[in-house]
């Protein structure tokens, strides 16, 4: 077997986490999964993604511009999805990342959105095709 089991980010806010990925990965078909004190979890064809305000942090405040997570690349569906959750975005806590280059910021044969949460983890939304 191969692929990604999950991926768990520790997030500062809790609610603000689930407030922004909530909405961005229900939008993507991703079910709520778990949901305890501590975390929330959301789940798609056998791989979930988790937020957690785990007690061990270390640190206040992720930066995508440091070692470790850069972002999450999910699939987005087609082009005009995409352009449509890029511009539902900033309602549910998302900025526009390389906004001067959309949709092609990855490239000219990569349609995707580029978008940071208030708390600076990244989502890129790919287009299908």
């Amino acid at each position: 077997m191969s692929g990604i089991h999950h991926v768990e980010l520790w997030v500062p806010d809790l609610d603000r986490a689930e407030a922004s990925w909530g909405w961005l990965l229900g939008a993507l078909g991703w079910q709520p999964y778990q949901r305890w004190d501590a975390g929330r979890s959301w789940r798609l064809d056998g791989a979930y993604i988790v937020m957690e305000r785990s007690p061990a942090l270390s640190a206040p405040e992720h930066d995508r511009l440091r070692p470790g997570l850069n972002h999450l690349a999910l699939h987005a569906g087609p082009r005009d999805r995409v352009d449509a959750l890029a511009v539902e975005a900033p309602g549910h806590g998302w900025s526009p990342l390389f906004a001067d280059r959309y949709p092609y910021a990855g490239g000219s044969d990569h349609y995707a959105a580029y978008l940071v949460d208030r708390d600076g983890f990244e989502a890129e939304l790919v287009a299908e095709g």
